[in-house]
């Protein structure tokens, strides 16, 4: 029985974060629109599942800052404001910045080639998409290569908060990025300095990364002037 128990459970606990999965992926490609409302039982159906595990994914995404939760109507996608990307992007550029100067007083001033493999094929493809305009292939590769060239040089926990943050900047921008009017406007406000990092990195060029990632903090600045204006 006991272990009848723990199988329910881990299917459970799999299913909940499939169901938190494929819906950050609506709300990145766009197809959740920010104040969109649902309820649990509308995505239990809309999955075919029952509404215990939908209802944990969603207290989930709550807690991710990516959902907004009423107990009387449900869920809806949160609203980020311009004000609050920015301040993203500033907490963002700080715990950075403390992560480079920790790394560079530990004596880490190069990350082995064979670390970054896997983080130069996502930079490629991230820098790729980003110059073709291709918005869906570039979110998750952008994604991927943050999260796993954070985790050459910082703690689990540090990765998470920067995840967590680059999800909402994402998830605020996806919104006013597809109603650009041209393909050309579009690649102009998409960051594709992936490989240039990664080149810094693989070098232990200190201040080549600060500058790889100031330059990414200032492009996304600049949006963010562009949109209050």
């Amino acid at each position: 029985m006991q272990g009848n128990g723990s199988s329910s459970a881990v299917t459970r606990n799999t299913l909940r974060q499939q169901i938190a999965d494929a819906l950050r992926d609506e709300v990145l490609a766009g197809r959740l629109q920010p104040g969109q409302e649902f309820t649990v039982k509308q995505i239990a159906e809309q999955y075919g599942v029952s509404a215990t595990p939908v209802r944990e994914a969603l207290v989930d995404l709550s807690a991710q800052g990516l959902l907004d939760s009423d107990q009387h109507r449900g869920f809806k996608v949160h609203e980020f404001s311009v004000e609050d990307y920015r301040g993203m992007v500033e907490a963002r550029a700080l715990v950075v910045d403390g992560v480079l100067h920790h790394a560079q007083k530990r004596g880490i001033t190069a990350v082995p080639g064979k670390a970054l493999v896997s983080v130069r094929r996502r930079a490629e493809e991230a820098a790729r998409a980003a110059r073709a305009g291709d918005l869906d292939i570039l979110i998750g590769y952008d994604l991927r290569f943050w999260r796993e060239l954070c985790a050459l040089v910082a703690n689990r926990y540090i990765c998470d908060f920067l995840h967590r943050l680059r999800v909402q900047t994402w998830v605020f921008a996806v919104p006013y990025l597809r109603g650009l009017r041209s393909d050309e406007e579009l690649r102009q406000w998409l960051w594709s300095g992936h490989e240039e990092l990664v080149d810094a990195v693989t070098a232990g060029d200190a201040e080549g990364v600060r500058a790889a990632v100031g330059a990414y903090d200032e492009h996304a600045l600049a949006w963010a002037d562009r949109l209050e204006q």
